[in-house]
């Protein structure tokens, strides 16, 4: 059974580190037939800031036509609704009355990113690091339709929401899927909150799923919440998640489900995406933590065929783990994440 490693970063002397690393044995190995992920796509967002997203990876959907639950945006692709700011996309909601080019009059703008026709994918690890924006009536929301939407509809096109919250919900989110049978208020999701209950918007969390053959998760800061199975259906009914989808990005206001925005709604709301990234299924060996110099700081490495891996540290022996907060980067096939005195160590669970 491969091994995690654990690595004391002890001193940083003359631009490089002394580290020491011992094998332990763990519990938290990963399982050899289970799949690694290799980073096929991903947008850093790195861009100009006040730059629009790039348009080889992103189209817009445009309009205030409702989008199916009687929201009140008109959906733009103006600069005032979407940019890039400090290496993230920011995706804006703003009071202000607007008519698109469908001439649909609507008393708020938002925006609506999409990979439609650019790309799309037959399974593979999803994710976002994203800060969410609040206020009864705002909507914001990651998620997948089949490409095939444009030929069989929705929902036979089959959809997976990775992750949607609503304003009077600060401290819930929800991951879903729809499928012909079960869509709308009859889609099969689960919800979750953050360990300490604290409200999605206060700060930035990392937003997934992992689908493969019949089998599709969900999880928050890398700890699964939910999974979804042919099994999981309603009698009779058909899976449909076995075919290409493309992923959105959107941030709504108002609609069914939210209600609209009221007196306590501050305008205007950020949503704030730190990177998107997706994985296909590979299989590589487990990997190892590796002590490194980056930009003249310590920093732990690993492979970044590893996006599932959550990092511990303890500041002293016996050690005493407490998860890090990853905000680092991928370079040269790792992920880097700057470090201080003490032990690190990998852990995962599939």
């Amino acid at each position: 059974m491969p091994l995690p490693v654990m690595c004391r970063i002890v001193a940083l002397l003359q631009n490089r580190i002394v580290s020491w690393c011992a094998l332990l044995f763990s519990t938290f190995a990963l399982h050899a037939q289970e799949p690694a992920w290799s980073l096929v796509w991903a947008d850093e967002f790195d861009g100009a800031d006040g730059s629009a997203p790039d348009v080889s990876r992103w189209s817009y959907d445009l309009g205030g036509n409702g989008w199916g639950n009687n929201e009140l945006q008109t959906y733009t692709d103006r600069r005032t609704n979407s940019w890039i700011e400090n290496g993230r996309l920011v995706i804006t909601a703003r009071k202000e009355p607007f008519a698109g080019s469908d001439n649909r009059r609507r008393e708020y703008t938002s925006a609506r990113l999409k990979t439609q026709g650019r790309f799309s994918w037959t399974y593979g690890r999803f994710e976002a690091r994203m800060k969410l924006p609040r206020g009864q009536g705002i909507w914001p929301a990651f998620w997948m339709l089949g490409t095939n939407i444009t030929s069989a509809g929705w929902p036979a096109c089959g959809e997976i929401d990775i992750l949607e919250n609503i304003g009077r919900e600060p401290r819930t989110i929800h991951g879903t899927v729809h499928g012909p049978g079960y869509s709308g208020g009859d889609g099969i999701g689960r919800e979750t909150s953050l360990p300490d209950d604290a409200e999605f918007a206060n700060d930035f969390h990392l937003y997934a799923v992992e689908w493969t053959t019949n089998r599709i998760r969900w999880s928050l800061d890398n700890r699964v919440y939910f999974t979804v199975t042919p099994a999981s259906l309603p009698a009779g009914r058909t899976w449909v998640f076995n075919a290409p989808q493309f992923l959105l990005l959107n941030l709504a206001v108002g609609g069914n489900w939210p209600g609209n925005p009221d007196a306590t709604t501050v305008f205007p709301q950020r949503y704030e995406i730190d990177y998107v990234r997706v994985y296909a299924a590979t299989n590589v060996p487990a990997p190892k933590v590796q002590a490194m110099i980056r930009d003249g700081l310590p920093a732990v490495a690993w492979a970044d065929a590893f996006p599932q891996a959550r990092l511990e540290h303890a500041p002293v022996l016996p050690p005493v783990w407490r998860e890090v907060a990853l905000t680092g980067r991928i370079r040269s096939g790792l992920f880097e994440e700057q470090a201080g005195p003490g032990f690190y160590r990998l852990r995962w669970t599939r």
